[in-house]
């Protein structure tokens, strides 16, 4: 593909907040030629400061990962500068809040996990407590890290697990029903292509597999299937990079028990992100990067002090020769489909590009549970719920009030009704000049009513961005109009 060398290049800025370890800086760019920016966001009542030194250093692209603890508050940001792309998404790095956005995010897309439990109401927590059979996992849902398994408990009788939550005070109340594991691999993606991998394995008698709790580590002869799994996941997040913790049950079964974009990386690894992002926002100025599948398992052989100073490494791209063919062809994988040569997996697992979304998939008005608890909140789509028969079959082996109220919730969410027939949403939409009859119905059937309405309240650019013919003037003479019929509305109720 022909470049333009002389193309502008859109401007980058790393994001970094006080007192938090950075994931990125400007080496792991290596060869972009314009300056990247810096900005600080420095917590407390920093919110317009940050949105406006964004702004005046005039920035397309701000890369960062997003701590747990300001999530929310770079969702506002986010918003207040929505033509700045934020990397990872905010969208893909709502993983990264908690553990029950992982669930959440696991139970949209079908992946996967320990069956869980989530509780905001104690009298609720305590009665499925009284109910479930032991043992569980009871788990820290926001808040640190893991810090090597330390705000994960196995609890045995109903007595140990309210004794755990007295002293630990966890909100939500967060259970898991405990899966007997031989190991679980952790796989980190770039471009949703596995580049590296390991295996950790508990001690003799133990459950926990971290290294800091006795665990033990290697990189060979990690499964096909376990990493296809990790590359469904990650495209499901729309990740650019993204790491997967998954459970090898004894059972033989593979299951999501971790999942974010921030983790810990070798230098190299990060240099290979880097390289990624800059040919995807260069439009082919810079190379993709060329990452063989299973090169971890050559890399891994070093001792992990050398792999830590390791940068820029690069591979050459596989050729038929007599030496590369007496040695690359020696190389076998045995899978579920057959028996592979290693060039011919990799081709398997291309690198690709992320997709561009206007629109937000887990806005914080429906999905901060954390802040919203007790509220008065529109209810939770019914797609954004595990699918309606994992739901009964749950409620039929452990009967908890948990899944009772995700029930109620899919019964209340089919009896909404939008607030406007479709004559008056018409009504409406050809009241803006450029909105002909004919268009209206155009609309109406891109969106229906409830999409509509919810698309008027929440992203009302969705609609320039879905109709190449719907003009930014129409959109603020709509608006306009939709927020006066929803203030007389409230004003009438």
């Amino acid at each position: 593909m022909a470049t333009n060398n002389n193309e502008k290049l859109p401007k980058i800025g790393m994001l970094y907040l006080d007192h938090v370890l950075r994931f990125f800086d400007k080496s792991n760019f290596r060869g972009w030629p314009d300056k990247i920016e810096t900005v600080i966001y420095h917590w407390k009542n920093d919110k317009e400061r940050f949105i406006r030194e964004v702004k005046r250093k005039k920035i397309d692209i701000l890369i960062g990962n997003i701590p747990a603890t300001a999530y929310e508050t770079f969702r506002e940001i986010a918003r207040a500068l929505p033509e700045v792309e934020f990397i990872p998404s905010m969208d893909t790095q709502f993983s990264n809040k908690s553990k029950e956005n992982v669930t959440r995010f696991a139970w949209k897309y079908d992946i996967p996990i320990p069956k869980t439990y989530v509780f905001y109401d104690k009298k609720k927590a305590e009665k499925f407590i009284a109910e479930t059979e032991f043992p569980k996992i009871i788990k820290k849902s926001y808040g640190p890290s893991n810090y090597g398994g330390y705000f994960v408990h196995k609890v045995d009788s109903k007595q140990e697990a309210h004794n755990l939550l007295a002293q630990k005070k966890y909100h939500p109340a967060y259970f898991q029903d405990f899966v007997p594991m031989s190991a679980d691999v952790r796989v980190m993606l770039i471009g949703h292509k596995p580049v590296c991998a390991f295996w950790r394995r508990p001690p003799e008698g133990e459950w926990l597999t971290n290294t800091s709790q006795g665990g033990s580590m290697d990189y060979m002869d990690v499964p096909k299937e376990l990493l296809d799994l990790a590359v469904q996941v990650s495209k499901a997040a729309n990740a650019e990079y993204w790491a997967c913790d998954i459970a090898v049950g004894e059972d033989g079964q593979y299951r999501i028990l971790e999942c974010a974009t921030a983790f810990a990386a070798f230098p190299y690894i990060r240099d290979w992100i880097g390289q990624y992002l800059m040919w995807k926002f260069s439009n082919g100025r810079f190379a993709k990067p060329n990452i063989p599948l299973y090169n971890w398992e050559e890399l891994g052989k070093m001792d992990a002090s050398v792999l830590r100073t390791l940068r820029y490494i690069t591979f050459g791209k596989y050729t038929p020769s007599y030496d590369g063919a007496y040695f690359l062809d020696k190389k076998v994988r045995q899978t579920e489909e057959g028996q592979f040569y290693l060039h011919e997996l990799d081709k398997m697992y291309p690198i690709l590009t992320t997709i561009d979304r206007t629109t937000e998939e887990w806005a914080s008005e429906k999905w901060n549970f954390q802040d919203n608890y007790g509220k008065s909140i529109r209810k939770v789509h019914v797609k954004s719920n595990p699918p309606k028969e994992a739901v009964q079959e749950v409620i039929a082996e452990d009967k908890t009030e948990e899944m009772l109220e995700q029930t109620e919730t899919i019964t209340n969410n089919k009896k909404q009704k939008p607030l406007l027939s479709k004559k008056k949403m018409r009504k409406i939409l050809t009241s803006v000049e450029g909105i002909s009859k004919k268009k209206s119905k155009k609309i109406l059937k891109k969106f229906s009513l409830l999409d509509l309405e919810e698309t008027l309240d929440n992203s009302p650019k969705t609609l320039v961005d879905e109709l190449p013919w719907f003009k930014k003037k129409m959109l603020k003479q709509l608006k306009s109009i939709w927020d006066d019929f929803k203030e007389k509305l409230e004003k009438k109720d």
